[in-house]
């Protein structure tokens, strides 16, 4: 289109979050909860201060926050992608076996390209066969979960040449590589939402109000299409950071990714009916869940605990976030 006039204008909301009962999601109470979780680990757990642990948990945090972008792309619009992990996982499979045989530059690039590919293919069936979010990408985890494990043999796939990823395992200044991309990547997202026609008065409005969009003459399916696709290029990030951590590629990780990049966006204050939220509240999402996740292991609680806060967390937080006012059937 060619005038921002035709186009729905509806700003980034930044504010609290609210429902038609009056729940309330403040904007700070995010951080609030981060910085009481931190104080309270290190609390208990003096050594969570140290250097050493810092680290660990920025180095972990790397892949988390690019998953959490990917997935608020597509939250943002009012869906969900239960694909990004799969893919992502999908991902390192390539690199390990293509490492080693091209150039690293042009396997780390294609294997980007290739998972943007993917991701943008749930937009493409959504767009055209009508199918909801949620099912479409349920049918490509299966598809990519197939794919990963016969080309890997049904196990994990040992890297050849680390050379063009032993950067993303190191550290500049003592901060790991790997969280510098992912705090980047996000800036560069969060900066294209808020500036660009596509994100402030595209993405925003479709998540806002789609059949608003649709009778403004906005091309939604395109819109839908990007947002996958963004989806599926931050799991190629993902991809390439996991890889050079762990020296390897795995097929299965996806079910160590999926509900953690999920929890990361939710208990942001994303609201996940779409179209209020910011990167900035996936970042600190997922900080949030590194740091309940690494202060699992210095507590010493059960680590199989986690999967049950993960799904108390996404309940609770979903039930603050949820704009009813776009619900008049619950099912």
């Amino acid at each position: 289109m060619s005038s921002s006039a035709e186009f729905p204008v509806v700003p980034a909301v930044e504010g609290p979050i609210r429902s038609r009962r009056g729940i309330k999601w403040p904007r700070f109470l995010p951080v609030v909860t981060l910085v009481a979780l931190i104080l309270i680990i290190g609390g208990l757990r003096p050594l969570f201060f140290s250097g050493y642990s810092l680290q660990e948990l920025a180095t972990a945090a790397g892949p988390l926050i690019l998953l959490a972008c990917g997935e608020f792309a597509v939250v943002l619009l009012g869906g969900i992608d239960l694909s990004i992990g799969q893919i992502s996982a999908l991902g390192t499979v390539l690199l390990a076996i293509w490492l080693g045989h091209a150039p690293g530059a042009l396997v780390v690039v294609a294997v980007v390209a290739i998972l943007g590919g993917m991701g943008g293919l749930n937009g493409v069936v959504m767009s055209v066969a009508k199918i909801p979010s949620f099912i479409t990408t349920l049918g490509t985890l299966g598809l990519w979960t197939g794919v990963a494990l016969v080309i890997s043999g049904e196990t994990s796939v040992p890297v050849n040449d680390m050379g063009p990823l032993n950067w993303f395992a190191s550290y500049t200044g003592g901060v790991p590589n790997d969280f510098i991309v992912a705090i980047v990547a996000a800036a560069v997202f969060g900066f294209c939402l808020q500036s660009l026609p596509g994100g402030r008065l595209g993405m925003y409005a479709v998540g806002r109000a789609e059949s608003a969009a649709l009778m403004s003459g906005m091309r939604v399916g395109r819109i839908r299409v990007a947002a996958f696709t963004i989806s599926g290029l931050f799991a190629g990030l993902a991809a390439i950071e996991l890889t050079a951590l762990y020296a390897s590629g795995d097929p299965q990780s996806a079910a160590s990714l999926l509900l953690p990049a999920i929890a990361a966006v939710v208990v942001g204050g994303n609201a996940i009916t779409g179209g209020v939220g910011s990167v900035t509240r996936a970042v600190i999402g997922a900080s949030i869940v590194t740091v309940v996740d690494g202060g699992i292991g210095i507590v010493g609680i059960n680590p199989y605990s986690e999967q049950i806060l993960y799904g108390v967390l996404l309940i609770v937080t979903a039930g603050l976030t949820l704009d009813r006012s776009h619900l008049h059937v619950v099912k």
